[in-house]
C-alpha cells in the first residue's frame, strides 16, 4: 500500500502559479493539482513534497542514461568555469567538432558530417531548409514539395508542424507552410493488434508516396520526412519492409529521405541509431533529445556526403548555407553530450537496451486483459498502450491516467490522448520494469 503521509516540503513552491504559461499543458487543470517536481536520480523523480515518483518516460524521450549523472554535471560545470559562450558564426570550439566526430562515428557509413541546433524542432525544420537549398544547387529549383506522414511529429516550427501530421498540433495555425503533403500512417489494429517489434502487415503503405508522385510529379517532390518509429503520436512501430521500400521509392524519383530520430536516437531501439536496426541509410538524420542525456538543450542534423559536399563550391570566403542558431553547439551543450556518449560507450547502455528489450515486451504485454486495453505495441524499451476512449470525451481516459500515476501511484508517464506511453531510461533494471508495469495496472483500473 502506498505512504500516503505528510511530507516536509524540499524546496520553496510559489504560491501563484498563474505567470507561467506552460507549454502542452492544460494549464487551468495542472494548476488546480499541479505535479511539482524537486529532483531526480537514477530512475527517479522526487516531488516538492518529498514522494519517489519512478520515471517510466526519460522524462520526455531524453535522459536514456539515467537522471543526476553527476559525470556529465560536472562537464557542464568544468565548461561553463573555462568557456560560457563562444559564437558559433565564423568562430569554432574544439569540443563541436569532436562531437561531430564521434556522432559520425556512431551514425551509418555515409552520415558523416553534422550541422548543430537546439532542439528537435530546429534539428527537423534545419533538414527541411538543407533539402530545399540542395536541390537549388543541384539545379532543381522546381523541387520544393515536403512529404510528411499522417500521425507523424517533427517538432512545433512551421517546417516541423507543416510536414507534422498530428491534427491537434496543426489546427489552430492556419495554411502552414504551402506545397506539403502526406503519407497514410502505417497503423491498422486489425491486423497488427498486440505485435511485439514490427508487425508483419503494412509494407505497402509505403506505395502510397508513388501515388503522390503521380499526383504532383517526382520534379516537385524535395523530401519525404519519417520517423523510423512514430513515437509523440503514441508508439507506432515500422512494419516490416515498410522503410526499404520508402528508400527504394526515394531513391527511384530522386527526393531525399529524412529520417527523424530525435525519440529514436541513441540507444531507445537497441542501437544508436534506428537507420542501424532497420538497415536503412537515409539522406539525413535529425537527432536531440538522448544526444546531452536531456541535461542541456541541443540537437542536430547528420547528413551524407553527397548533399554536404554539393553546397562546398564557389569562392571559400562566402557562407556555403546561410542557416544557424545564435546557440548552435554551445559549449555546455558539447560538453554535456561529449560526457552522455561516454557513458552510453562504457555502460553499454544501447546494448543494454537490446537485451532488455523481450523481457520489457512479455512485461507490458500482460496488461493485455486489464479493463479498457484495446492494443499494446512494443519495440525497443517503448511501449503503447491503446485505452478505450471514453464516450464523448477523447483523452479524458489517457489525462486521468497521467493524474491517477503521479498523483496516487507514484508513476511518471508520458500520454497521447489515451494512450499511454512507456519510455523508461536504459538502465532500468527488470525489477523497476515490474514495478512500473505493476503500477500501470493499478492506473488502467483506477480510470476504468
Amino acid at each position: 500500500m502506498l505512504d500516503k503521509s505528510p511530507r516536509p516540503t524540499t524546496v520553496n513552491v510559489p504560491n501563484d502559479l498563474a505567470a507561467h504559461w506552460m507549454p502542452f499543458t492544460a494549464n487551468r487543470a495542472f494548476k488546480k493539482a499541479p505535479r511539482l517536481l524537486a529532483g531526480a536520480k537514477d530512475m527517479y523523480y522526487f516531488t516538492v513534497d518529498g514522494r519517489k515518483i519512478i520515471d517510466a518516460a526519460s522524462g520526455m524521450w531524453c535522459t536514456n542514461a539515467g537522471h543526476g549523472r553527476t559525470q556529465i554535471s560536472a562537464a557542464i560545470a568544468k565548461q561553463a568555469e573555462t568557456l560560457d559562450y563562444a559564437p558559433p558564426f565564423q568562430f569554432g570550439i574544439p569540443q563541436a567538432f569532436e562531437l561531430a566526430s564521434r556522432i559520425a562515428d556512431l551514425a551509418p557509413e555515409g552520415l558523416d558530417h553534422v550541422f548543430f541546433c537546439n532542439s528537435g524542432s530546429e534539428a527537423a525544420d534545419t533538414a527541411l531548409k538543407i533539402a530545399l537549398a540542395y536541390h537549388q544547387t543541384q539545379g532543381h529549383g522546381t523541387r520544393t514539395r515536403l512529404i510528411g506522414r499522417e500521425r507523424g511529429y517533427h517538432g512545433v516550427g512551421f517546417g516541423g508542424t507543416a510536414v507534422g501530421g498530428i491534427v491537434g498540433n496543426r489546427r489552430m495555425f492556419g495554411t502552414l507552410l504551402a506545397g506539403v503533403d502526406h503519407l497514410p500512417h502505417t497503423y491498422d489494429r486489425d491486423k497488427q493488434a498486440f505485435t511485439k517489434g514490427e508487425p508483419e502487415y503494412g509494407a505497402h503503405f509505403a506505395d502510397e508516396l508513388e501515388r503522390l508522385v503521380n499526383l504532383h510529379g517526382a520534379s516537385t517532390m524535395a523530401a519525404v520526412i519519417v520517423e523510423p518509429m512514430a513515437g509523440s503520436t503514441g508508439v507506432l512501430p515500422p512494419p516490416k519492409g515498410y522503410l526499404k521500400r520508402l528508400r527504394e521509392i526515394t531513391q527511384k524519383h530522386g527526393i531525399l529521405l529524412i529520417f527523424d530520430e530525435v525519440i529514436t536516437g541513441f540507444g531507445r531501439l537497441g542501437f544508436a541509431f534506428a537507420a542501424e536496426r532497420y538497415g536503412v541509410l537515409p539522406d539525413m538524420l535529425t537527432f536531440a533529445k538522448g544526444v546531452t542525456n536531456g541535461a542541456a538543450p541541443m540537437g542536430g542534423v547528420l547528413v551524407r556526403d553527397t548533399i554536404h559536399d554539393a553546397f562546398m563550391s564557389g569562392p571559400e570566403h562566402i557562407v556555403e548555407l546561410a542557416h544557424g542558431y545564435t546557440y548552435s553547439a554551445h559549449p555546455l551543450a558539447c560538453a554535456a553530450a561529449l560526457a552522455t556518449l561516454d557513458i552510453y560507450r562504457d555502460e553499454k547502455l544501447f546494448e543494454r537496451a537490446k537485451s532488455l528489450e523481450p523481457k520489457f515486451a512479455d512485461a507490458v504485454m500482460s496488461l493485455r486483459g486489464e479493463p479498457n486495453v484495446l492494443d499494446i505495441r512494443t519495440v525497443g524499451l517503448t511501449a503503447g498502450i491503446d485505452l478505450a476512449p471514453r464516450p464523448e470525451l477523447p483523452g479524458k481516459r489517457g489525462f486521468d491516467s497521467l493524474n491517477s500515476a503521479f498523483h496516487d501511484n507514484d508513476l511518471m508517464l508520458r500520454i497521447a490522448g489515451d494512450t499511454l506511453a512507456l519510455t523508461p531510461p536504459l538502465i532500468i533494471s527488470e525489477d523497476q520494469i515490474g514495478e512500473i508495469v505493476e503500477k500501470v495496472a493499478k492506473v488502467i483500473r483506477a480510470v476504468a
